[in-house]
């Protein structure tokens, strides 16, 4: 159970933070880079959340917590040490990848094919999905990046790529399931 009741600490005065298993790092790390895009992507989740209803919403509300675990997970290195730790570490699972492919296959299905590339946009909903595609993708690169140096969960980069697909998808959803798409013209403007 995490307690938060002082909020600031004066440790990180310094430009270090700790990481989950304890290890101080510089705030400039790779590490921390992917997980702060992380929290980001749900700060922008947030946004998103304000113009959406029901299934959405929930959809929105499982992925926020989703992407609290996936933080937890990423701000704990060590994972072949896991098991040593003194409480089990979380981690992203493949049923979390799972459960995300499952729903944009549910979303998609209510689509036609696309015939060109859209434009961010549409409705208002659909403009901060494709803000939160965009962020995610940036998380997946951090993410991808650190896994070059350290060790990652695979999961968790699995997560964060499904995710930006689902919120492509999602977008087309809130965007009349796709009927008021802004379609690209290539060269539209020459």
């Amino acid at each position: 159970m995490v307690v938060l009741n002082k909020i600031y600490t004066r440790t990180g005065d310094a430009g270090e933070t700790a990481l989950g298993n304890g290890t101080r790092v510089a705030k400039h790390s790779q590490r921390v880079t992917a997980y702060g895009t992380v929290d980001e992507l749900n700060a922008t989740i947030g946004l998103a959340r304000l113009h959406a209803q029901g299934d959405m919403a929930a959809a929105f509300a499982r992925i926020q917590n989703d992407l609290f675990d996936l933080g937890a997970d990423l701000c704990r290195p060590e994972m072949e040490r896991d098991h040593e730790a003194e409480y089990t570490p979380l981690r992203i699972v493949p049923a979390q990848v799972d459960r995300l492919e499952a729903e944009i296959d549910a979303m998609n299905a209510k689509l036609q094919p696309l015939r060109s590339f859209i434009l961010p946009g549409g409705s208002a909903l659909a403009a901060h999905l494709h803000l939160c595609r965009t962020v995610a993708r940036r998380a997946e690169r951090e993410t991808v990046a650190l896994s070059t140096i350290e060790g990652v969960n695979e999961s968790a980069v699995k997560y964060l790529n499904r995710l930006s697909d689902w919120f492509f998808v999602a977008g087309r959803i809130a965007n009349n399931d796709g009927a008021d798409d802004i379609l690209w013209v290539p060269g539209g403007n020459r």
